[in-house]
């Protein structure tokens, strides 16, 4: 089975570029299947391969082009769909091998649907770690969704639905028709709170644009250039601060939350901020915080992005981690702007910001003397 890539002879070349892959996650009942349904008929999802665990769950019947084999099927819209027999790591082998053979169409883009109380984590350290799949996709973000009607309770009951909102790059907002506009307005302040980076977005009945769910990474596929200012998407981390806490010494705890008492309440101990530094950074001293961050408090480092001005270097160097796993640090091109600031974003459960920040200024601090 071929398609026009193929004929056109760009195949080969598309084959090298990691397959950007897009988590859809969310609360049991927040509307992840009737998202995915309405997706799934979309024509921005060309070339799109959608892994879910159980095709009945997805309305395919009337929009069935093809069966491919026993675990793919090939739809309207251009997209596949795959069920996930075994464990992501074969799926995902399994499916881009097909794809050099050219026995399913070329895609270039990968949506996991997970399970309502999944752990996202754990499939990012896989897209991370696991060499089969870490040289063939990468991670391009994470899409959650949340139930207006019932967010709320969800969140001050379940740790799994704080930090699936709160790892999130894009929030999807469903069933915003069924409650006021008071009540939407304080879940959205609230999922700000906890995630400010990531831009919300509502559905109803599942209708959404897709362009607002995906390429959310550091690289953007349209331009074929990296896009710091997008991923990153610092400004909102310090909008609601009114200061950036540069050079780690007003710290200021106790402005991100602003919540009733309420002992249910999980996202309590959810912090989001931006660390910036003017002062170029020592990248064994780097290196030496991140491995003490990651061995003292791997679990709260829910997520970190960063673009960082490294001594002796004139390019970038950009940094993303996951709890207790870090991506490769990435040198970049060139800076986006005129700006020289290494800027760093957190968000963390459990964990003050001034450990994170005066350990980095100690550890800086040290290895200035030894250059002295």
């Amino acid at each position: 089975m071929t398609d026009a890539r193929a004929n056109s002879g760009a195949t080969a070349e598309a084959n090298t570029e990691p397959v950007q892959v897009s988590l859809l996650t969310g609360f049991l009942g927040s509307g992840k299947t009737t998202l995915l349904n309405k997706l799934l008929k979309h024509p921005d999802m060309v070339e799109t391969a959608v892994l879910i665990n159980e095709f009945g769950e997805i309305g395919l019947d009337h929009q069935l082009v093809e069966r491919i084999d026993e675990n793919t099927v090939l739809l309207n819209a251009g997209c596949l769909c795959c069920t996930i027999q075994g464990d992501l790591v074969n799926a995902l082998s399994d499916l881009f091998i097909k794809r050099v053979k050219e026995e399913v169409p070329y895609f270039r883009r990968v949506l996991i649907e997970t399970t309502g109380l999944a752990d996202p984590a754990p499939i990012i350290h896989t897209l991370m770690t696991a060499p089969v799949v870490s040289n063939r996709f990468a991670l391009d973000g994470i899409i959650t969704t949340v139930d207006a009607v019932n967010a709320q309770n969800e969140l001050n009951r379940h740790e799994e639905s704080v930090k699936q909102v709160a790892v999130a790059d894009r929030i999807v907002i469903t069933k915003s028709d069924l409650v006021d506009a008071e009540d939407l307005k304080k879940l959205e302040d609230r999922i700000s709170t906890l995630n400010p980076g990531a831009p919300q977005g509502k559905a109803v009945m599942g209708e959404i644009d897709p362009v607002r769910l995906f390429d959310t990474g550091l690289y953007d596929p349209k331009t074929k250039s990296i896009d710091v200012q997008r991923w990153l998407r610092g400004e909102a981390y310090l909008k609601d601060n009114g200061h950036d806490h540069d050079h780690g010494h007003n710290h200021g705890h106790d402005h991100e939350h602003h919540h009733h008492n309420d002992v249910n309440r999980h996202d309590e101990t959810i912090t989001a901020f931006c660390m910036t530094r003017d002062d170029p950074i020592d990248w064994e001293a780097f290196v030496a915080w991140v491995r003490i961050m990651i061995g003292q408090h791997g679990e709260k480092l829910l997520r970190i992005k960063g673009i960082l001005n490294i001594a002796g270097r004139e390019k970038p160097i950009a940094v993303h981690g996951v709890q207790h796993m870090f991506h490769d640090p990435a040198e970049l091109a060139e800076w986006p702007d005129n700006d020289r600031r290494s800027r760093i974003v957190f968000i963390t459960r459990d964990l003050d910001r001034s450990v994170i920040e005066d350990k980095l200024d100690s550890l800086m601090e040290q290895a200035a003397k030894l250059d002295q």
